[in-house]
């Protein structure tokens, strides 16, 4: 908590002590300052509010989103919202600022970007087909966890070995259960970390991708999900990074996947199965973040809690998160493998 001191010093420049904490806590110059141009675009944005960073509402927040997206793509919206989060739920945190309002935009535009009217819907028989269709072991294993988990294509590159426990004596054997001590007690699970940042390092590598979690999360891993990651990593390539990355390319031998590669490889199999044409478009064509969307729709359908699918999506905010992380068992693991979805 910042004293009364730091708290003044806050209050007279925000920004420039949030870009201050930034630098302490090591993050690049080029982060600084993509944070620094959203940052001061707001507080220009509220100055003609006649409003203060400290005293913003929701509404002037969800205002200033809407200004963003003439001339924007919606991912970039998305992150620069993301920035504003962050920075509101830092000075909460240090006690500047007595709440964040951003934390009910972002979760109003989550729900906007997974109930989008004309994107395709395909049913499960036809999701199956799909899956059916793909047979290399790689290509499999990174469909089904997308379709499973949620993750986002950026997060599924990012996982590695430590973030995956399976309760299987051959992969114990192999991989030595050196898996975070997060999911230590939690068997069959994935953890999806919120802190790799794109040029910044994690686990010893700079990383190619971003994760655009809110929260750290564990997801579990279902039998089927099981099945394919046991296929793949008893053909798992010898990975170039010390990370050890749970995915890696075997045509780019061991080199950790990127998003390009893994949207390549959905195109693929999306062009012959008839779901991709260049330029459809988002509501056409069938692409990695498409099964974000499928696993959204499907299983929140299935459960009708969506407390719990907001948790797995990484999407809630902290005091929600922090409910179902303390009752994982009952209300994460117990929900999802009563209502997942079967593929194969």
């Amino acid at each position: 908590m910042a004293s009364e001191a730091e708290r003044a010093t806050a209050t007279d420049d925000p920004v420039a002590y949030f870009l201050q904490d930034l630098t302490y806590h090591g993050k690049t110059e080029r982060t600084r300052e993509a944070y620094e141009r959203v940052l001061r675009d707001f507080e220009t944005f509220v100055r003609g509010e006649s409003t203060t960073l400290e005293a913003v509402s929701q509404r002037e927040c969800m205002s200033w989103v809407h200004t963003l997206r003439e001339g924007r793509s919606a991912s970039t919206v998305a992150s620069y919202a993301s920035y504003l989060h962050r920075f509101y739920a830092y000075m909460t945190q240090v006690g500047a600022f007595e709440g964040n309002p951003m934390t009910l935009v972002l979760e109003e535009m989550d729900e906007s970007i997974d109930t989008d009217p004309a994107r395709r819907e395909i049913m499960l028989p036809a999701m199956r087909e799909f899956v059916a269709s793909v047979t290399h072991p790689l290509d499999k294993a990174v469909v089904v966890t997308l379709l499973k988990t949620g993750v986002r294509v950026g997060e599924i590159c990012n996982l590695d070995l430590r973030d995956v426990h399976l309760d299987d004596p051959e992969i114990d054997d192999t991989y030595d259960s050196q898996h975070r001590g997060a999911i230590d007690g939690r068997p069959d699970s994935v953890y999806v970390a919120s802190d790799p940042t794109r040029g910044e390092e994690t686990n010893g590598e700079r990383r190619e991708e971003s994760n655009k979690r809110k929260r750290a999360t564990v997801v579990p891993v279902d039998e089927e999900l099981k099945r394919v990651l046991k296929r793949w990593l008893a053909v798992r390539p010898a990975a170039r990074s010390s990370a050890e990355p749970l995915f890696c390319s075997t045509r780019e031998w061991g080199r950790r996947l990127t998003a390009g590669m893994v949207g390549q490889r959905v195109t693929t199999y999306a062009e012959d199965h008839g779901w991709y044409r260049p330029g459809g478009g988002a509501e056409e064509n069938v692409t990695p973040h498409y099964f974000r969307h499928f696993f959204t729709t499907h299983l929140r359908d299935r459960t009708g809690d969506r407390g719990v699918v907001k948790y797995l999506r990484g999407d809630v905010a902290s005091d929600i998160i922090d409910t179902y992380t303390h009752n994982w068992g009952d209300k994460v693991r117990e929900t999802y493998e009563r209502h997942i979805y079967s593929l194969l």
